[in-house]
């Protein structure tokens, strides 16, 4: 399937199978996985998680392992380690749990920041290295986060180069009542995600990954990008603002979005659309701030009603 916007329609619809009403947060994954992003999901438990990386793999044909972070996993349990082989006489790596194609790290502030930090490498360079050896994980590689927003005892809040490190954050949310009706039907006598198929292969979605960097992005748009960031560096309630990091990967994300839009260039809506998605778990507010009950998603729709937005003509 050469053209990219029929094979994202089929991938999502293939996860709507499964998952009711969750077009959107389906939508933002396929563009982290496209730019080549990691994603955290915040949620309560229950609302599916859990099964919606599932049904990512399953529809793309990828491994995928579920990683329940825990605070005695250690950081071996998530890279891999090396022992002894006595019958060859020499020292053997054993692959960790990070080695496969999609990764859920569920409730991943449950664990020590030393096994968090674990993470760092493999997410920003795709490799892990034990013992002075690096060992590269298998592509296309995403590692999908979750963590629950209300529990805070026995958790351990994500540091800033850890949540630097994740292109995108989402929420699923709760379905409406007539969402839920859909799910308890489709649920009644059987699991659905045991009939779904592959749609997509790993091949794929290196192409469309290659096709999303070869994305136009013009002079404008990166001076537009460039400045909402340093809009987010400068603001009066922000203690820390958007990383040369985030910026990148608001131009990639818009990359994503215009490709699945069926263009080959970046318009400034691109650019609008992605900038919560991608820069709003970046920032860190001021404790004054958040009594006045601000949220880093006000902040960010303040700043783009502020900062002029350029007329980009095909």
């Amino acid at each position: 399937m050469n053209n990219p916007q029929k094979l994202i329609k089929a991938i999502q619809e293939n996860i709507e199978k499964v998952i009711v009403g969750k077009s959107e947060v389906i939508r933002l994954i396929l563009i982290a996985l496209l730019a080549g992003g990691h994603v955290l999901i915040e949620d309560v438990p229950g609302v599916g998680k859990t099964t919606l990386v599932s049904c990512l793999a399953r529809s793309l044909n990828l491994s995928f392992k579920r990683i329940q972070f825990t605070p005695d996993i250690l950081p071996s349990d998530i890279t891999g380690f090396s022992m002894y082989n006595f019958k060859t006489g020499e020292m053997e790596f054993k692959p960790g749990m990070i080695m496969s194609q999609v990764i859920l790290a569920d409730e991943i502030n449950r664990t020590s920041p030393k096994t968090q930090a674990s993470l760092l490498e493999v997410m920003e360079e795709h490799q892990v290295t034990v013992d002075g050896k690096t060992y590269s994980v298998p592509q296309p590689f995403i590692v999908l986060a979750t963590q629950n927003p209300i529990e805070y005892i026995g958790t351990f809040p994500l540091p800033e180069a850890q949540l630097d490190r994740f292109f995108i954050k989402v929420s699923i949310g709760y379905p409406t009542k007539r969402e839920e009706m859909f799910i308890l039907s489709r649920f009644q006598t059987r699991n659905p995600m045991e009939d779904l198929k592959p749609v997509a292969d790993a091949q794929q979605i290196l192409d469309l990954q290659q096709q999303v960097r070869h994305v136009n992005v013009a002079e404008a748009i990166k001076e537009y990008i460039a400045e909402l960031v340093a809009c987010t560096r400068e603001h009066k309630d922000l203690t820390l603002g958007a990383s040369p990091r985030g910026a990148i990967a608001l131009m990639r994300a818009s990359q994503a979005y215009a490709l699945l839009e069926g263009r080959d260039y970046v318009i400034p809506d691109d650019v609008q659309k992605m900038v919560i998605p991608v820069l709003s778990h970046r920032l860190i507010l001021k404790p004054e701030a958040r009594l006045k009950e601000m949220t880093a998603e006000r902040i960010l729709r303040s700043i783009l009603n502020s900062v002029y937005v350029p007329v980009i003509r095909p």
